[in-house]
């Protein structure tokens, strides 16, 4: 979408946006006063089961099993990619990383540029259709005014741009120069000391506060578990009995968890939890980089995490709650992606989405029911030389690096392909007994990225 078609739709949508009805599906009988609240969270590198309800048997997550509880959780969720600024792409524009512009991680340093600015971004969507934006935490889609929050139709904005940060320092964590990374509406502000998680908790609580009489839509990117791994001293001492990195990592998780609570718990003291949808998922799997001790999250029986196309890279924990309107303590098995939370929210607040070239799909009629099949036949990924495909059961993955899966070297291979329906592993290759499955697959990726680049 170039820089015209995106100011035609904004304007489009917001000339438009009154007139728009919320769709019969989503309400039937009980018409909402005024359009929901949507708040949006995403964390940082957090494993495929690093969830009580998904199976972690050794964390204590009791406010994302509460959310879990109240809402409907997905076992076929997918990211967009298996590192943060692309994930982050697709997740904000509903496209995949190519098609957004963002194949990398954008740059963690003031002044250089990441995602391009004709993309239109969910805060843009809901801008122009009367909502009030805002941002919390972490950004890393771009450090200049134009492709910081802002700049992408973000009212508000708290956090830092580049990929991670000291969580007290407030200093940008990985390689120099070591520069002091936290922002608010574009303008630098210090914070010495104070633990970055409490910020983020205190800036939703404002956001909320400031917005009771209007919709709001509330990005709030949850810079945790990834490293640093800095967890609060009550959830070290929980998990001081287990084995190092997961103990570090536990903590942080925990910590976490415990932020979102206290955001939850406040949206049901302002009385606005019934008209608000909650959206929470990770960005990706769970490192193993050395930043983060080699480790510490867990993918289950999903091979491979972050940076991996591999399950364990992509598929990741998701839930989403509303009271009264979405089906409670249920599970999806579906197929979905981080992509069609952009239609999805459309729907769900009556809002028009840009209608050019938007790879996700709504998947309300699949959270309605378990019957429902997903909206996405394939579904692409890329990342580097290496990518993967995945039609129904079948999923080819190209180039996937070698790993260590459960104690024993699995190697690297030019094309691995898996039924995922019989093996979710992806220790047992198929290719050789199915080549015409890996040539059709091959010939549809191939048709895919002819495709989408010359959008």
């Amino acid at each position: 979408m170039n820089k015209q078609t995106r100011r035609d739709f904004l304007k489009v949508l917001g000339l438009t946006a009154g007139s728009l009805m919320m769709p019969k599906a989503v309400f039937g009988r009980r018409q909402a006063a005024r359009k929901p609240n949507v708040v949006l969270i995403f964390t940082d590198d957090q494993g495929s089961i690093d969830v009580n309800c998904y199976g972690a048997k050794d964390l204590y997550t009791e406010n994302l099993d509460r959310l879990a509880a109240e809402g409907t959780r997905f076992t076929q969720f997918y990211v967009g990619a298996p590192v943060c600024s692309p994930s982050r792409a697709a997740l904000m524009t509903g496209r995949y990383p190519r098609c957004a512009g963002l194949l990398g991680n954008a740059p963690s340093h003031k002044g250089r540029e990441g995602m391009p600015t004709e993309q239109v971004t969910i805060a843009e969507m809901m801008k122009s259709a009367g909502y009030a934006t805002g941002h919390i935490g972490k950004w890393h889609l771009g450090y200049t005014p134009e492709t910081m929050p802002n700049g992408q139709g973000y009212d508000y904005s708290f956090g830092h741009m580049g990929g991670c940060i000291d969580n007290y320092s407030h200093f940008f964590y990985w390689v120099p120069p070591n520069t002091h990374d936290l922002w608010r509406n574009g303008k630098e502000v210090w914070h010495d000391g104070e633990f970055f998680g409490d910020l983020m908790v205190d800036e939703c609580k404002k956001f909320i506060d400031g917005h009771k009489e209007e919709p709001f839509f509330l990005y709030w990117a949850i810079n945790m578990p990834h490293y640093p791994l800095q967890g609060k001293e009550k959830w070290r001492k929980k998990y001081e009995h287990l084995d190092a990195p997961r103990k570090m990592y536990a903590a942080f998780v925990s910590t976490m968890d415990e932020m979102v609570g206290e955001v939850v718990r406040h949206l049901d003291k302002t009385g606005l939890r019934e008209n608000t949808l909650i959206i929470w998922l990770s960005d990706h799997g769970h490192s193993v980089e050395q930043r983060t001790f080699g480790g510490g999250g867990n993918s289950g029986d999903y091979r491979g995490h972050k940076f991996t196309l591999w399950e364990g890279g992509i598929r990741i924990p998701c839930i989403v709650s509303w009271p009264g309107h979405i089906p409670q303590n249920a599970v999806r098995d579906q197929m979905a992606a981080s992509i069609d939370w952009m239609p999805t929210i459309a729907e769900y607040s009556g809002v028009k989405p840009p209608d050019v070239n938007i790879d996700g799909k709504s998947i309300i009629p699949m959270i309605e029911s378990e019957d429902t099949p997903s909206p996405h036949d394939i579904l692409h990924w890329e990342t580097g030389k290496h990518w993967a495909i995945r039609q129904g059961d079948w999923k080819l993955v190209h180039n996937g690096p070698a790993t260590d899966y459960k104690g024993r070297k699995i190697p690297k291979v030019q094309n691995f392909l898996s039924n995922m329906a019989e093996d979710v592993t992806e220790t047992k290759n198929l290719a050789k007994e199915h080549p015409e499955i890996v040539k059709r697959l091959t010939k549809l990726h191939d048709q895919w990225l002819k495709k989408v680049s010359k959008q």
